[in-house]
């Protein structure tokens, strides 16, 4: 996971590509004959689609995107109709969509970024099939297996059955890992990383606290922690959280159940810890102050920030999701006094500047590798069909879904 461009990281990869590949036509070789028959009639079916949308002209299909009211408050899910996608440029690879996972649209970050748009695109996290590759992409083609994040300025929904991506936006899929999962798992994965891996640094024998982990974002963060070696605290939101975390293997060190709000948080780290505190906290919200409005359930269950400083150890980080946090004299003295640090989650940082594009394509690499050797085992729902698309983004975007949403094609 060190410094590398895309340069780099493309040919680093592309040796190791060409021997899975070479592996990949001795065990076809060495397959039975119906799956080399089923294969080659998936490629007959693909090259026939091609064929037909060439023959036919102007295809017609449905992608879904958002629309919001002129207060920008209300957010209406509709269904477009569009024709065939334009060429494919130089860079583009053309992907036949199997999977797309649901991710709440941040319309605050677009209208900062400047990318508010009349129809906004739903869904980015996609994995597919390789139909069709531009005359400079070198390292995909036809009949790949691949997985990737939209960019967050894409006119593409990944919700439609071919879209056209960059090639710097896609890694390869390993054969073991199914389409939902890829697609399921990816977006939480990046957020994972760039909380323990750049935002701190995650190893054998800290300590971290993950609030919320039965989330899916705190189900991988909780995964890639152990992974590494770390001791993890969480807390649970419910009795059925408490209950996932609890049969999570390998084994959650504590469960802070702060369901009934009768159990101090801080309090519970320090003794876990022996009074030291926690090296590496990731938050899921806080309260900013003490008479902060609790009208909501997931509200009253916060910690305050002040709880996050008391527990956090000497040259702590904590890695807030927290955008409007404000310190007060008295919280950055502590933070001082312990040589603590505050770091902002902004998973999109990787899509906002291609600065550093060739450190997300080993993240995305490293996440699909992860998901084939059984490290992450994603919070996912069951794969929901394209027509129930619209009702489970609203569900998606009201923040009420507990699982990842996953339509499946």
């Amino acid at each position: 996971m060190g410094d590398c461009s895309v340069q780099k990281y493309r040919g680093r990869c592309r040796g190791s590509l060409a021997a899975r590949r070479a592996g990949g036509t001795r065990r076809r070789a060495l397959g039975s004959a119906a799956a080399g028959c089923g294969r080659a009639l998936a490629r007959q079916r693909r090259c026939s689609a091609l064929t037909e949308m060439a023959v036919m002209g102007p295809v017609t299909m449905k992608a879904l995107y958002c629309q919001q009211n002129s207060s920008g408050e209300e957010m209406t899910f509709i269904f477009q109709e569009r024709e065939n996608l334009p060429p494919t440029g130089e860079h583009d690879v053309k992907v036949q969509v199997r999977a797309c996972a649901l991710s709440w649209i941040d319309t605050k970050l677009l209208s900062e970024v400047k990318l508010e748009k009349e129809l906004l695109p739903v869904g980015r996290e996609i994995s597919g099939v390789v139909l069709e590759v531009g005359r400079k992409v070198s390292f995909f083609q036809p009949d790949d297996e691949v997985a990737g994040i939209l960019p967050l300025d894409s006119e593409e929904s990944g919700l439609c059955e071919v879209v056209l991506v960059h090639e710097h936006y896609l890694v390869h899929k390993p054969e073991k890992v199914c389409w939902v999962e890829a697609a399921g798992t990816v977006r939480d994965g990046v957020r994972a990383y760039t909380a323990l891996h750049y935002l701190s640094q995650v190893s054998p024998g800290k300590s971290v606290l993950v609030m919320d982990g039965a989330s899916p974002f705190g189900t991988i963060a909780i995964q890639l922690a152990q992974h590494r070696g770390a001791k993890v605290i969480s807390t649970a939101y419910s009795l059925e959280d408490k209950q996932y975390l609890e049969r999570l293997r390998p084994a959650v060190a504590r469960v802070i159940d702060v369901s009934n709000g009768k159990i101090d948080v801080a309090e519970s780290c320090l003794e876990e810890t022996g009074g030291l505190g926690v090296d590496i906290v990731v938050d899921a919200g806080v309260k900013l102050y003490s008479a902060e409005d609790e009208s909501t359930s997931k509200s009253q269950l916060l910690p305050h920030k002040h709880d996050i400083i008391t527990l956090l150890g000497v040259g702590g980080n904590w890695i807030t999701t927290e955008r409007n946090l404000q310190l007060d004299p008295p919280d950055s003295r502590s933070l001082f006094l312990k040589g603590a640090t505050v770091s902002f989650l902004n998973e999109e940082i990787w899509n906002l500047s291609n600065i550093e594009q060739g450190k997300y394509l080993c993240i995305l690499e490293d996440i699909m590798e992860k998901l084939s050797s059984g490290i992450f085992r994603p919070q996912l729902d069951e794969p929901i069909p394209l027509y129930e698309a619209k009702v489970s983004m609203e569900i998606v975007q009201k923040n009420q879904a507990r699982k990842r949403q996953v339509i499946q094609f």
